[in-house]
């Protein structure tokens, strides 16, 4: 009863969680394409030679450490969000979101081989992996309704609605 209760809830935080997965993969190529248009490709070779030379937790400095400015960029979206500047707020917000997800992916790519040397960071790496595949199984049969929905698919009244109002526009339009 209750793990029935909760599946709404479980399924909106895989639809979260695959969000920031979708984020993370396409904000990667955007960022591989910064790093060649600015010399940050030098900047990546010189910090991964860096990296190279520290202990696994020292790396784990340097890769936190990226994401403390960001904070304060987020602070201000929500001040602007309580003094009701919607569109700043939003921008600002959104902005903070995919400047923090690529810089997090270009210095994870960085440093991802000494992290991973770390047990704790290899289990925790492996569990969030193992949590993204489990959110995408449990997301897709939602996503595979919702599709065949839209597209007036299926035998669900959902889909006949559809299927009507399609047919109702196209009746309207060769009418004219």
């Amino acid at each position: 009863m209750l793990r029935r209760l909760l599946q709404p809830f479980w399924i909106l935080l895989a639809i979260i969680f695959l969000i920031e997965a979708w984020l993370w993969d396409h904000l990667e190529p955007i960022v591989a394409r910064a790093v060649a248009w600015i010399p940050l490709r030098t900047f990546k070779q010189w910090l991964a030679e860096r990296v190279d030379s520290l202990s696994p937790a020292m790396t784990l400095i340097v890769f936190v450490v990226p994401l403390i400015p960001l904070f304060p960029l987020k602070l201000v979206g929500l001040w602007l969000l309580t003094h009701e500047y919607w569109l700043a707020a939003i921008s600002t917000i959104v902005f903070a979101k995919f400047l923090g997800v690529g810089v997090t992916a270009f210095i994870f790519d960085v440093t991802r081989p000494k992290l991973l040397e770390m047990r704790w960071f290899k289990a925790l790496y492996d569990f969030v992996m193992a949590m993204r595949a489990r959110a995408t199984a449990m997301v897709e049969p939602v996503k595979r309704r919702l599709v065949e929905m839209l597209r007036g698919d299926g035998d669900g009244w959902s889909a006949r609605m559809l299927r009507l109002i399609a047919r109702f526009r196209k009746s309207v339009h060769q009418a004219r």
